[in-house]
């Protein structure tokens, strides 16, 4: 395993902590941030408090990398985000992510998920495995 897609892995790692002051280390400062359908987010103050409000909105939060590519700074990554709001079962959310690394650190990251089942997911009544949200 590369040195940039153990970057990527660590990070993902973070999220399950639920603090942007955990996912702050991994990201340049410079960094752009693009969540499909939203506008970019310049810079890592402006990420960090992007994902406070985030973490928020959740009482569980975990990034399951299930495939990487690496092709020199680029890692692929096909994931899938569990988020769960209080009192329910988190949601199996599919995400493809690009991260581009410079410097040892993140400076550009796109998330590839469809925001129509995202929200189908979260708003399910009964909990979900992933073979059932899929099938």
């Amino acid at each position: 395993m590369t040195d940039n897609q153990n970057i990527v892995r660590e990070f993902v790692e973070a999220f399950e902590q639920r603090s942007a002051e955990k996912i702050a280390p991994f990201l340049h400062d410079d960094i752009v941030f693009v969540n499909y359908g939203d506008p970019p987010v310049h810079g890592k103050a402006a990420v960090l408090k992007l994902w406070e409000a985030v973490f928020s909105m959740f009482a569980y939060v975990r990034f399951e990398i299930l495939h990487q590519a690496t092709e020199q700074s680029v890692i692929l990554s096909e994931q899938i985000h569990f988020l769960g709001q209080a009192g329910k079962t988190p949601a199996p959310i599919r995400n493809m992510a690009a991260y581009e690394i410079k410097d040892g650190l993140i400076a550009a990251w796109r998330d590839y998920t469809d925001s129509n089942e995202a929200r189908r997911l979260l708003g399910a009544a009964e909990p979900l495995s992933v073979e059932e949200a899929y099938s």
